[in-house]
């Protein structure tokens, strides 16, 4: 809190909006966007709130700038990239991503005022696709297709009960305890036959997935 003691001046100088934008992504992070507020993240940087707003505009811009940010982190294909190989790439990435900052999760497709690495995301992945000879309505369902699954695992993987096999056993005894023995027999098979094996990790679906998707996407590209 020393910065508080400094000339106002001297306060300005030290701070930017890349160093606002930061912060409050470290503050997300660990406790989530909902405990994220203008006065907190001053006290953290050590100044009066009133700074901050001499580099964001309000608490929306803030969230756009943290969401430009996130979207920096991620790969960015060129149109001089395989697609398959690419879009491949860049939805591992996105998972990844979105798992140092799942606060996000929710943000990354919503933003009416997005920043250049948003739009300079969108763009590329366009350009990769069409590059590959994917026509317009193509690219739409293919953006639309992919990202449905990536935010989609990773929203579902973020809320899973469960973090390993047996935690799943134990979670599936206390679930299923109360019916009458053999009354979801497919469901007792799949956790048996699958869920509580050594080993066992839900994160491990989204490869697998991820190759179903891109291989319909590839039987339905035009042929060049």
């Amino acid at each position: 809190m020393a910065s508080r003691a400094l000339p106002d001046g001297q306060v300005r100088d030290r701070l930017s909006r890349e160093r606002v934008l930061r912060a409050a992504i470290v503050h997300a992070d660990a406790g989530g966007l909902e405990a994220l507020s203008m006065r907190k993240l001053a006290d953290e940087l050590g100044v009066a709130p009133m700074a901050l707003y001499r580099h964001v505009a309000n608490k929306d811009d803030l969230i756009d700038g943290m969401v430009d940010i996130v979207f920096d982190e991620v790969y960015l294909p060129s149109g001089r990239d395989a697609w398959r190989a690419a879009m491949r790439q860049r939805a591992i990435s996105i998972r990844d991503v979105l798992a140092r900052h799942r606060w996000a999760i929710g943000l990354m497709e919503s933003r009416a005022n997005p920043g250049p690495a948003n739009l300079r995301h969108h763009d590329a992945v366009i350009g990769n696709l069409r590059a590959a000879g994917f026509d317009m309505d193509l690219v739409a369902h293919a953006y639309s297709l992919l990202d449905s699954y990536i935010y989609g695992f990773a929203l579902t993987k973020t809320n899973l009960p469960f973090q390993s096999g047996d935690d799943v056993a134990s979670m599936a005894q206390t679930m299923l305890e109360p019916f009458p023995v053999g009354e979801y027999p497919n469901l007792v098979a799949f956790i048996t036959e699958v869920a509580v094996k050594p080993g066992y990790d839900y994160g491990n679906e989204f490869e697998a997935g991820l190759d179903l998707l891109l291989d319909g996407l590839e039987r339905a590209r035009p042929s060049t």
